[in-house]
């Protein structure tokens, strides 16, 4: 089956969230006020533009000449196809489009992810580009075209490369499975908005046709991109707010995309900003790493169904990502430094308890890194590693304990 694992609620929300309700400087909510009213009554009608003022109503004519009339089935089956609505980052991305439709409180990587459109000038070129699947496209090119290569750098700068690399060798390493094929492959937003090459060819898989047949519109995209100066050409990181695992093991209709892990320039600009960038992109692939090991040793098979059975393999990958982070053989982390980090990074847990995405609550979430870490720790024989199915039975006999109710 396949699945991508850990974004939050996938880099695709985009498009079906409320484009328009971006929070807009102060100096400029006076003049907006109108151009939101007008997002939100496109939204409603499915997108009639009879609302738009000349200029847009130019560059959506431009866009849909250039598209298939059955443009929104054939993105809506793209999502399906590749699996991108189960994930974890993304919600937090997508706050900052419609803050409000997503609990719990507010944290810091939260409050960053708001602030990543705070300087819009045009906000109806970013509902445009939301509705066009804009923002996904840095995605699906990192998914359907990316590579593992020793080229590759992680992170806006390149800051990240080393460590990135250096601990995917020791994930091959510590977990039992067969981990020889899985690929880290890196996702830079600016690098897809700059290539309409390579822009073309992800707007085929898309939307039909050749990459050559599908030029013009990469160039539109490119365009509507750059005349945002807020977006910075795709380096804004709310292109790339995203990492997740994919697998297509026991699919029946494979694509033929290798199994990997997908790491989100945005995701880790957003620790870093946050204070995090210590530990918290370790703990990302960790816990990336870990749905692999689920994959490969049939972990997500359980007796739970909707909400329970996404957080129950939500929180064993967290639980699996700490013990690695924590233990002698793995990453060797002090487990107070670890949970510190895990504290403020697992307040990315949800309270959307009647979503099929649901993850667990920030408190289940470092529940299951607390225990985690404690299983390393309190090893008698601190240079052994515990095989996966060993770790998953007694995560199995925790599960009720981590996830009981904690209000009051």
């Amino acid at each position: 089956m396949k699945k991508t694992l850990s974004l939050a609620a996938a880099t695709v929300a985009l498009a079906a969230a409320c484009g328009l309700c971006i929070a807009m400087p102060a100096q400029a909510a006076d003049t907006t006020a109108l151009d939101t009213t007008v997002a939100s009554r496109l939204l409603q009608s499915n997108f009639s533009t009879s609302d738009l003022d000349p200029q847009h109503q130019a560059i959506v004519d431009r866009i849909l000449a250039q598209l298939p009339a059955d443009w929104e089935t054939r993105l809506d089956a793209a999502r399906a196809k590749y699996g991108l609505n189960e994930s974890q980052w993304p919600e937090i991305r997508d706050s900052a489009i419609n803050p409000g439709d997503y609990q719990c409180q507010p944290t810091d990587l939260s409050r960053y992810a708001n602030s990543l459109l705070a300087d819009v000038q045009d906000p109806i070129t970013v509902l445009i580009l939301s509705l066009f699947g804009g923002f996904d496209l840095p995605t699906y090119d990192a998914l359907i075209f990316g590579k593992e290569s020793s080229s590759n750098t992680f992170g806006a700068q390149g800051e990240y490369t080393q460590q990135l690399n250096s601990e995917m060798k020791n994930l091959r390493r510590f977990w039992d499975i067969d981990s020889a094929g899985i690929e880290l492959v890196p996702m830079h937003g600016a690098d897809v908005f700059s290539d309409r090459d390579r822009m073309s060819r992800t707007l085929a898989v898309l939307y039909g046709g050749t990459p050559e047949d599908n030029l013009g519109l990469a160039d539109l995209f490119i365009e509507l991109v750059d005349s945002e100066p807020s977006l910075k050409g795709g380096a804004n990181p709310i292109f790339t707010f995203n990492a997740f695992a994919y697998s297509e093991k026991g699919d029946p209709q494979p694509l033929g995309i290798s199994d990997r892990i997908i790491m989100g320039d945005g995701i880790l600009q957003g620790m870093t900003a946050v204070n995090l960038g210590d530990v918290a992109p370790r703990g990302i692939l960790g816990h990336e790493f870990s749905h692999h090991v689920q994959y490969q040793k049939n972990l997500f098979d359980s007796p739970l169904t909707g909400p329970e059975a996404t957080r129950r393999t939500e929180l064993m990958a967290d639980a699996f990502g700490t013990y690695y982070l924590t233990h002698s053989r793995g990453e060797a982390l002090n487990a107070a430094r670890v949970l510190k980090s895990e504290k403020s990074f697992y307040e990315v847990g949800d309270c959307s308890f009647s979503s099929s995405g649901h993850h667990g609550t920030p408190n289940q979430r470092l529940n299951s890194s607390t225990w985690a870490a404690g299983v390393a720790n309190e090893e008698p024989n601190q240079g052994h590693i515990l095989p996966a199915l060993t770790l998953d039975q007694m995560f199995e006999a925790k599960l009720p304990d981590l996830v009981k109710p904690d209000a009051g």
